[in-house]
């Protein structure tokens, strides 16, 4: 008979809002293993208990195998006394002192972005989408261990929807604190400079006034964005004015790499920059004619 054994596993770095408690679950439920895991302040701490061949390639897969946003720091093992426990579960964090890194906010996934245009979801055009492969993470929570009631979403409850998507493993959703949906989460709305409600829809809305050279304020989880048309002179000559900046270039924001394209040039590790789970923003050298105006970068080969 093969050896069978426990250990306890501590894992420290961006191990929190990754969906790293539900990739411990499912790998361990995939090598039939017992124990439990949990966030803490300091990370992720479990608990394996199987055979020993199976526990081997467990930990290593920890390591190999971790979520695309997660970073893992350091993570140590060692052997503790069996327990011959009868299930793999995912406990209640535990708080105390230490040092915890969270991830930063995420751009939404590849899976999110099919959702958000598919007409027959339930999640269509909803601005809020997110799963444990992306969405907002530090600029939401209100302390740790990070966990939904420690989050500016603890004041949204979820729908049963949302709840059974959050409670089963096989889900992309599964564990996901800002689980949301247009029933349940929080709601997009457009407002006058003088705080009164627009009626009708608030993107086509905002589309509509940017359009027409209005400046649009578009609240985030991290504070404002200013928008403006950047085919508008007027338009961005007066947001210019307003905040006072004569030469500072703004940054452009487009919808994909091929409209990028068509503003500025591209090689392939701009591409790969602009197309990461960061979303940075990166200077491209400009093409000519692109119909972008000058006071958007102005006496600039550039554009952000």
């Amino acid at each position: 008979m093969m050896g069978h054994e426990r250990i306890r596993v501590q894992v420290e770095g961006i191990v929190q809002g990754v969906g790293f408690r539900p990739f411990v679950y499912r790998l361990a439920r995939q090598r039939q293993l017992t124990g439990w895991v949990r966030n803490t302040s300091h990370g992720v701490l479990l608990e394996a208990e199987g055979i020993r061949l199976q526990l081997d390639l467990f930990y290593t897969a920890l390591n190999d195998e971790a979520p695309p946003l997660a970073a893992i720091t350091s993570i140590n093992r060692r052997i503790i006394a069996t327990e011959n426990s009868r299930d793999f579960s995912i406990l209640p964090s535990s708080s105390g002192g230490g040092e915890l890194q969270i991830s930063p906010d995420c751009d939404v996934c590849p899976d999110c972005l099919a959702e958000l245009f598919d007409p027959g979801d339930r999640r269509y055009g909803y601005p809020f989408i997110n799963c444990t492969n992306c969405g907002p993470r530090y600029s939401i929570i209100t302390g740790v261990p990070y966990d939904r009631q420690a989050t500016t979403m603890a004041d949204f409850s979820m729908c049963d929807d949302c709840r059974a998507e959050y409670e089963n493993p096989a889900d992309r959703r599964f564990h996901a604190q800002p689980n949301a949906c247009p029933v349940c989460g929080p709601r997009l709305y457009l407002i006058t400079a003088t705080g009164e409600v627009v009626a009708g829809d608030p993107v086509k809305e905002a589309i509509r006034l940017l359009k027409s050279g209005k400046i649009v304020a578009v609240k985030g989880t991290g504070g404002y964005h200013l928008a403006v048309d950047p085919f508008n002179s007027p338009a961005v000559a007066e947001l210019r004015h307003r905040k006072r900046r004569s030469e500072k270039p703004f940054a452009l924001m487009v919808g994909d790499l091929a409209r990028a394209g068509v503003l500025a040039r591209l090689d392939p590790i701009e591409e790969r920059l602009l197309a990461g789970p960061e979303k940075p923003i990166v200077l491209l050298c400009k093409r000519e004619g692109n119909g972008i105006v000058p006071q958007v970068a102005p006496a600039n080969d550039y554009l952000g």
